[in-house]
């Protein structure tokens, strides 16, 4: 699907407005695009097809290319994904390319940072200044890493509330998909930081200074979701551990207090079976009340094994 946007000059605040056709200083926006709608746009503003086609592919990485005054920026953005009923955190390649005259986004989904900015919700936002507009990508996409790491620490609080109550499988099943989304996020931050590194270094773009400062900004904001990935993905493999570690004891404990009640029955079932024998004259087998006798006899032996196990903390 492909949406046309265009700033109009001359308004405070900015106001940008969707076009029919392209034009200077516009923003082509491509959303899981056929091929024949990436073969038109780069007929029609000469741009490389391979460029318009990178981001399409869900295993490419982050990182910046340039063409004939063309320049090609892939980063990771933070994706939703609803499977079976099972919400997962993942990160998909979103496409951006530079050329003279306009900018165009590539991407296989529909992306929530990009809805804010044809929505009208991102300030200073002029589709003609293709730097700042990227940059402010790049903002808004650390920011959106930021919001969701915020939810996966309150679901990991909600988790490690529930290990205090329960020991059931979902609580574990939970873990591994944040700690799977963490690796995702931590591996395209760290992936985002190489190409925001190297557009400081190698300066592809023009750039002013508000651009050069705005730049620093992003890449802060940018280590600090890496930073935050980092750390809740440490918390959660020493949840991981700890969740190992108290199911083990958990079932060390019943085992030993099975194993307990096992040899206190274990008594009145030996002493049944010597007196149950007909083949020997056992002692008060043959008087009055012996049934009464052994019972109680093998239920004093059995409470006494019982205080003297409970003593020595077997249960």
């Amino acid at each position: 699907m492909m949406q046309i946007y265009r700033t109009k000059k001359d308004t405070e605040p900015a106001v940008t407005e969707s076009v029919e056709a392209a034009e200077d200083g516009c923003w082509i926006r491509l959303s899981y695009p056929p091929e024949a709608e990436l073969v038109q746009v780069a007929e029609s503003h000469c741009l490389p097809l391979e460029f318009l086609k990178a981001a399409l592919d869900e295993e490419e990485r982050p990182r910046i290319d340039a063409e004939d005054g063309v320049v090609l920026i892939v980063l990771d953005v933070p994706m939703v994904t609803d499977f079976d009923g099972i919400r997962t955190l993942t990160t998909l390649p979103l496409g951006i390319i530079i050329a003279d005259k306009l900018i165009v986004t590539v991407c296989n989904r529909q992306t929530q940072i990009l809805d804010d900015f044809s929505a009208g919700k991102v300030r200073h936002f002029h589709t003609a200044k293709k730097t700042r507009f990227l940059f402010q990508i790049f903002y808004r996409n650390a920011s959106s890493y930021l919001h969701h790491l915020r939810q996966i620490e309150k679901s990991i609080s909600r988790v490690e509330m529930e290990l205090h109550r329960s020991m059931k499988n979902e609580e574990l099943f939970r873990m591994m998909e944040m700690e799977k989304s963490l690796i995702y996020f931590s591996t395209s931050l760290k992936s985002n930081e190489g190409v925001l590194e190297r557009i400081l270094r190698t300066k592809p773009l023009k750039m002013y200074d508000d651009d050069a400062e705005f730049l620093e900004d992003v890449i802060i904001e940018n280590r600090q979701a890496m930073e935050m990935s980092q750390i809740y993905l440490h918390i959660l493999n020493g949840m991981t551990n700890a969740f190992a570690t108290i199911i083990s004891n958990n079932l060390s404990i019943v085992m030993k207090f099975l194993a307990s009640i096992t040899i206190i029955i274990a008594i009145p079932t030996m002493i049944a079976s010597f007196f149950g024998m007909n083949v020997l004259d056992l002692p008060l087998s043959q008087t009055p009340l012996a049934f009464e006798t052994i019972f109680a006899f093998s239920v004093l032996i059995s409470v006494l094994l019982g205080l003297f196990m409970w003593r020595r903390k077997f249960f």
